[in-house]
This record gives C-alpha cells, structure tokens and sequence, in this order.
C-alpha cells in the first residue's frame, strides 16, 4: 500500500501497488512521448534547415567558381586577341620590309642597266674591248645583286614561317587551356553535388535509425539509456561545476526506500549541504509487448 497526499487539500489516502503503478505508468507515458515527439520535430526541423543551406552554399559557391572561371575565360581570350593581333602586325611588318628591299634591289638593277647602257653608247666606237669587260663586270654585279635578293627572301620567309608557327602554338595552347578550365569546372559542381546529397542522405538515415530505435527498445533499456545519460552530463561538467558534488547509483537500501541515483553536495569544510534522490522511470511508447497509450 502507498500513502498519497492531495496537494490542494492535504488529505492522504492510501492506494495498492496496481493503482500506484498505474499513475506512474501514466505520467511516464504523457511525459516521453512529449520528449521523443519534440526531438523528433526538432530532428525534421534540423533537417529541412541543412538542406536549404546545403542549397545556398551549392548556389553561393557554383556561383563564386563560373565568375572565377568566366573571368579566367576572357583572360584567355584576351591574351589570344592580342596574340593574333601582334601576329598580323609582325607579318605585315615583315613583308612590308621586304618589298622596301625587293624595290630597292630593282632600282639599283635598273640602275646598274642604265649605266650599263651609257657606258655602252659613250665607247662603242673605240673601246668595244672594254664595253665587253665593263658588260661582264656588270653582268657579274647583277648576279651578286640577284643572289643578294633571293637570299634576303629566303630569310625573311623563314622568319615569316617560324614566327606564324610560333603564334600557331601559342593558340592550341590558349585553347587546350579552356577545354581544361571547363572540364575543371565540370568536375568541380559534380563534386559539391555529390557532396551535399552524401550529407541529405547521412542525416536522413540517421533520422530513421532513431525511429527504429524508438519501436525496438524495451523498456528497460530506454531506462539504463536515460540513466547513462544522465551519469555522462553530470561527469561531463562536474570539474568545473561540481567539484565536491557526487552523483552515482543508489545502491543503499538500509533506510527502507531507495532510488536509482543520489546526487550530494558539500562545502569546502566538508559539511552536506544538498541531497537529492533521483527517481529515474523512463520508457518506451511501443514495445513488444505494450501498444502506444
């Protein structure tokens, strides 16, 4: 039999152990059902949170790298403008210097004829012998002049050749530079995504192993976890908080009563100053043998 007192008129009546364990079973039952119901919310709550911050920072980020490969995008093409640019310049410039040469070459042949042919008029009468050799001289100096040309035309030609292929290069490799800027940005947005979906899914499982553990465990089991818990917080802080405090199981039952941990304290001459005796009955709301109240 236990003895209950009415907190609004003070009246103790006495009640058996099945009516006495129906009352607990009751407040026990209301109150950890509201405790697993918010956590659970909280749980579905959490979720939806990191999901739409999952998505802004996918956005914020997948934003910040097309800006950054974009800008090195038109780098790129800059640089290649101007490459193709100088290229045209140093062609043109090239071929106009060799025309300057080519005329001048033609002018100075011209030139050499005219006098070749005033030399011929002025001493044809009386010097055919050294209008010959005057010819030859001059044929001579034409050849030289020809051989001089043909082999300025053949440098600037090559120079032409070597600096077009220069240029060439230089622009496969501005081009095998952006194919790989975009594969890089291709492989980047397919690593956050699969990073980010990994997260959903991992807290997503563990919101169902929590669900699973709410229907499997016992009774009993829920008890020694609200207990454990309960010993791992006190610990956790006790340093710092509780210096002189001691917090274990009850396992003294000389006093006729006795509940499952004992909290005291004392001051720092060692007198008690507080104790607490915890009564700690928690349990499932679905077992293998109890259906949800």
């Amino acid at each position: 039999m236990h003895d209950i007192r009415c907190t609004h008129c003070g009246k103790a009546f006495k009640i058996d152990e099945t009516g006495y364990a129906d009352i607990l079973k009751q407040v026990r039952d209301k109150d950890f059902e509201q405790q697993i119901h918010n956590r659970l919310e909280l749980a579905e709550k959490e979720k939806l949170n990191a999901v739409e911050l999952a998505k802004t920072q996918v956005i914020n980020e997948r934003q910040a790298t097309e800006a950054a490969k974009d800008a090195k995008i038109q780098e790129l093409l800059g640089k290649l403008g101007t490459l193709e640019t100088e290229s045209k310049l140093a062609v043109s410039e090239a071929r106009s210097a060799l025309e300057r040469e080519r005329d001048q070459l033609a002018h100075e042949l011209a030139q050499a004829k005219l006098d070749k042919e005033a030399a011929v008029e002025l001493s044809k009468a009386n010097l055919l012998n050294e209008l010959q050799q005057a010819a030859a001289s001059k044929d001579s100096e034409i050849q030289s002049l020809k051989a001089k040309l043909d082999a300025t035309v053949d440098k600037q030609q090559l120079a032409i050749t070597e600096a077009v292929h220069t240029l060439e290069r230089e622009r496969d490799e501005l081009k095998s530079s952006l194919k790989q800027a975009e594969l890089e940005k291709q492989l980047s947005e397919k690593s956050l995504k699969d990073k980010y979906e990994t997260q959903i899914k991992d807290r997503d499982d563990a919101i169902e192993r929590l669900r699973d553990m709410k229907a499997r465990l016992s009774t009993k089991m829920v008890g020694e976890t609200l207990e454990q818990h309960c010993e791992t917080e006190f610990n956790r802080i006790r340093a710092t908080a509780f210096p002189r405090a001691y917090f274990e199981k009850d396992n003294d039952s000389r006093t006729g009563s006795k509940g499952d941990y004992i909290f005291k304290d004392s001051d720092e001459s060692g007198t008690e100053i507080v104790s607490i005796m915890f009564e700690m009955k928690n349990e499932s709301d679905k077992t293998a043998t109890k259906s949800k109240n």
